[in-house]
């Protein structure tokens, strides 16, 4: 998988270079500062994913994803933004961004987006939802992988890591790692909002 990084500050691009290069499965990551050079990649290079700052300097980087669209390009587009903002969610929405997340996330949620986007889905970060009052049930259940699901459902029985880890045989590690995911894509603090959440709101 090649990925390009469009981003106006190089610290930026090269601290998410640094931990895509890790990944076994991306092959070559690119970078842009600006339209020109990301639209120019993108045509040349055969890139899958584009990671794109909302906001490059003076330009904008939505304008990318709207001339590739017109051009036929297959890319992906994963949408970095500062803030939430409900015209920039729309305007997203509306060109069909794959990916929109804040650059506070976890570096997983961006492995993650990568992941799922790459398998033909979409990846919205939850708070981006929440504050557009889209974050339904199917959505939010969406977020997780299917180990995460069974995890899920065993705190939503009460259970404790340890007993999750029995069920489902896997380490009780391995469980506080899902449980630590859920957390964030859920932006929640702890697993008692989780198993509150499940159990009142997911419930119908």
């Amino acid at each position: 998988m090649n990925i390009v990084i469009v981003d106006d500050h190089p610290v930026v691009r090269k601290g998410i270079k640094f931990i895509l290069a890790n990944e076994k499965n991306i092959e070559e990551v690119k970078e842009a500062s600006n339209i020109e050079e990301a639209l120019n990649i993108i045509k040349n290079e055969e890139i899958e994913i584009a990671i794109i700052d909302l906001v490059l300097n003076k330009e904008d980087g939505l304008d990318i994803i709207a001339k590739a669209k017109e051009l036929g390009l297959g890319t992906k587009f994963i949408l970095l933004s500062s803030s939430i903002s409900q015209e920039d969610f729309k305007r997203a929405s509306k060109l069909g961004v794959d990916g929109y997340i804040l650059k506070e996330a976890f570096v997983e949620d961006i492995l993650y987006a990568i992941s799922i986007i790459s398998r033909g889905m979409k990846y919205y970060y939850s708070e981006v939802l929440k504050q557009n009052g889209q974050l339904d049930q199917n959505s939010m259940i969406n977020q997780l992988t299917e180990r995460e699901k069974d995890v899920l459902t065993e705190i939503r029985k009460g259970l404790s890591n340890e007993e999750i880890a029995k069920v489902l045989y896997i380490s009780e590690h391995t469980v506080k790692k899902h449980v630590s995911n859920i957390l964030s894509k859920f932006n929640l603090s702890n697993r008692t909002q989780v198993a509150f959440m499940v159990n009142n709101k997911l419930s119908g």
